[in-house]
């Protein structure tokens, strides 16, 4: 789908919701589960209980939008590219229920990263009708471990304030992940959050006491936990031990190819707010082939998305099946929903995502009983979805 075809313009003041639209149906609110109605326009203005009885078979859910702090692509587009990619991006992840999201870039020379945050710059600061609101930017490297690459290309290196300083001046980067075992990166937690910055540990070689280090230092969460970091072992408890003896969050994707649903489980008890993340690529929303991952050829097939030699890159997950994954293997849907919104929300100090009440965006997913979308409203503004 090219830019043109996604019919993307900018959600202009005079066009925001000024009238108030109301729902009913079976509301989570941060108190539980109300049955009644919700009212809204660019904000929520009201959750009202509605004692009139409701037929079960008819009854729908309305939950709080997803939020996904981890995307790549979707719909055959990069983050790394320009001309448009971050549009259609968008655009495709807001089919899923996504209301908000984090464009996260991959390890690349610095001209690669002036680039594309330059083609997010302008997404960053104002939403596209139709399409998910992009928070602003998870750099994923370049500051990761060498040894750790996974599906990142070779072109990791030390941290530097100042090359974040430049980025960040160019659009603003909300998330970082980084190695802390590499040299200099340790002191560099402190300052990034000093600057506002989010820090996560991932595509790391680390020791478990360099997680603790690195979490004492101000470093708040663990990128795709399990995935492209030192395992557990009990002699050597290594950066996945450091997240489940000290973390408060962490991101994971529930795709059930990244990580063992026991796993999953055995991090649901040990992180209080795990989150959950796409981790998606060009490739979601795509047939099978070849498709881009940064300057990486990346191949989809049979619902995965892999390097040449077999190493797993990204993901085609999406937020909504992200939340039908989790309900499928225990959690209770309150639960859930919090995996895929409040707690990613949560993670970047936002109060007004994340959650259906009062004063807080108008962002929420309207799915049937067998949690199948509906609907999807962003900031107030009602998505058409295309298989509706």
């Amino acid at each position: 789908m090219s830019v043109e075809q996604a019919g993307v313009k900018q959600v202009s003041d005079a066009a925001r919701p000024s009238k108030v639209q109301q729902l009913s149906g079976t509301i989570l609110t941060p108190q539980g589960w109300v049955s009644g109605v919700i009212s809204f326009a660019e904000k929520i203005e009201s959750i009202q209980a509605d004692l009139t009885p409701t037929n079960a078979k008819e009854a729908i859910y309305i939950l709080p939008g997803f939020i996904d702090l981890h995307v790549h692509g979707a719909g055959g587009k990069d983050t790394m590219e320009a001309d448009g990619a971050i549009e259609v991006i968008s655009r495709m992840h807001a089919q899923h229920g996504t209301t908000s999201m984090l464009a996260t870039t991959m390890t690349a020379p610095m001209s690669d990263l002036e680039n594309a945050l330059k083609a997010l710059s302008s997404v960053c600061e104002q939403r596209q009708s139709g399409a998910a609101r992009v928070l602003g930017v998870h750099l994923e490297g370049p500051y990761i471990n060498p040894g750790k690459l996974g599906a990142q290309p070779d072109f990791a290196h030390a941290g530097s304030i100042e090359q974040v300083k430049h980025l960040n001046a160019i659009a603003p980067i909300k998330l970082i992940t980084l190695a802390p075992e590499v040299e200099g990166n340790l002191s560099m937690v402190s300052q990034l959050t000093a600057l506002g910055m989010r820090v996560q540990l991932g595509h790391t070689l680390g020791t478990y006491e360099d997680g603790v280090a690195a979490l004492e230092n101000g470093a708040s969460s663990f990128t795709h936990l399990y995935n492209a970091m030192s395992r557990l072992d009990h002699r050597a408890p290594g950066m996945v031990g450091a997240a489940l003896a000290h973390a408060n969050f962490a991101e994971i994707i529930p795709d059930l190819l990244h990580v063992h649903p026991g796993a999953i489980k055995a991090a649901l008890r040990a992180i209080p707010k795990l989150y959950c993340v796409t981790d998606s690529t060009s490739a979601s929303g795509m047939p099978d082939g070849d498709y881009m991952l940064g300057r990486q050829v990346v191949h989809k097939c049979l619902g995965g998305v892999r390097l040449a030699d077999g190493t797993l890159a990204g993901s085609t997950l999406t937020m909504d099946q992200a939340l039908r994954n989790l309900v499928k293997i225990g959690l209770e849907l309150d639960d859930a929903s919090k995996r895929v919104s409040t707690y990613a929300a949560d993670f970047l100090g936002l109060s007004d995502r994340g959650r259906l009440q009062q004063e807080a965006y108008a962002d929420l997913v309207v799915l049937d009983r067998d949690l199948n979308l509906i609907a999807v409203y962003i900031e107030g503004e009602k998505i058409e979805l295309e298989d509706a």
